[in-house]
């Protein structure tokens, strides 16, 4: 695996958080609840993750990077997760997030719904990921739990990935109703963690539950594309867009400002148990929406694999 470049992070205590975001998301929300609570036991229902919090070593991993999907794929890019465990300095470590399936495992182009915790030198790796893809017989969403057919923890052409030790601790949790702006929930926060740091930059991870309501996703279609993809026109005609219910669960990393690593800023990618999962873009009932989620800052962003040849195609 490529160079590896690494950037602390502005780290406010949860309190700050709190009050910060609690600010922001008024803004954009009818009803908004914003504390630090205990995280709670995300072994259960519905994450079933194979941990039981968000804390301990905080960080953020931005692996390879969208340039290595558009215009055109570069199917050598693919990345392992024990690897990536180590590049930030924290084998065993808890990881969440979004990404590629790897096509070489799964013979085709998927969406990656990342719940998994890399192996240590006691511990194999349990994989908990989550791949959406289009059906074959229908076009729609067929949703798997990555261990049920693959046995390897790969991952292709990009991530962005929470890690931590996995455990109990104290988090932010954030509860939202009736969406009255235009942000998404993530894209909110975002925004109102650059408006408040200006340059200091903030990188959180967690996840979050769409509990009411229905949310715009998208899905890769199972081949690249033949021709090359050079603009979001292009990348959105590819892509595939479904509206799709709650309750999903979704898996989410977002970094306030860019420290010059060439970030993607936010990414979410969700899953459900009713078999519907892809990429998070915002959600389509806002009278109705609510959002309950538990989030942690980093300490540290890592950027492994940055690509030499950049653009900002295809990031949203």
């Amino acid at each position: 695996m490529a160079e590896t470049e690494t950037c602390p992070l502005h780290f406010p205590s949860l309190e700050e958080l709190s009050e910060v975001l609690k600010s922001g998301l008024q803004k954009n929300y009818a009803e908004v609840r914003v504390s630090v609570v205990d995280c709670p036991d995300l072994t259960h229902k519905p994450f079933g993750f194979p941990v039981k919090g968000l804390c301990g070593k905080p960080r953020i991993a931005d692996v390879g990077g969208v340039p290595y999907l558009v215009p055109t794929a570069r199917l050598d890019k693919i990345y392992n997760i024990n690897t990536v465990a180590k590049k930030i300095e924290l084998p065993g470590a808890y990881f969440l997030g979004a990404g590629a399936a790897s096509h070489r495992s799964m013979g085709l182009n998927a969406e990656l719904i990342f719940s998994v915790q890399a192996e240590s030198t006691t511990t194999p790796a349990v994989n908990g990921n989550y791949v959406a893809h289009i059906n074959p017989a229908d076009g729609g969403c067929l949703l798997e739990k990555y261990s049920d057919k693959y046995s390897d923890c790969d991952f292709g052409l990009l991530s962005n990935v929470y890690a931590s030790e996995g455990k109990p601790g104290k988090v932010l949790e954030v509860n939202v109703k009736k969406r009255t702006g235009e942000d998404n929930f993530v894209s909110c926060m975002k925004k109102t963690l650059l408006e408040h740091y200006g340059d200091r930059s903030v990188g959180m991870g967690g996840t979050f539950i769409l509990q009411e309501g229905k949310a715009k996703l998208h899905i890769m279609p199972p081949e690249f594309s033949a021709c090359p993809l050079n603009n979001d026109e292009d990348v959105n005609r590819w892509l595939k867009f479904f509206e799709m219910r709650a309750p999903l669960i979704c898996q989410s990393v977002f970094v306030s400002h860019d420290p010059g690593l060439d970030l993607r800023l936010e990414h979410t990618h969700c899953f459900s148990h009713h078999g519907e999962g892809g990429h998070y873009h915002t959600d389509t009932t806002p009278e109705t929406v609510q959002y309950l989620g538990y989030f942690h800052p980093a300490e540290f962003v890592y950027r492994i694999d940055k690509p030499s040849v950049t653009h900002t195609v295809g990031r949203d």
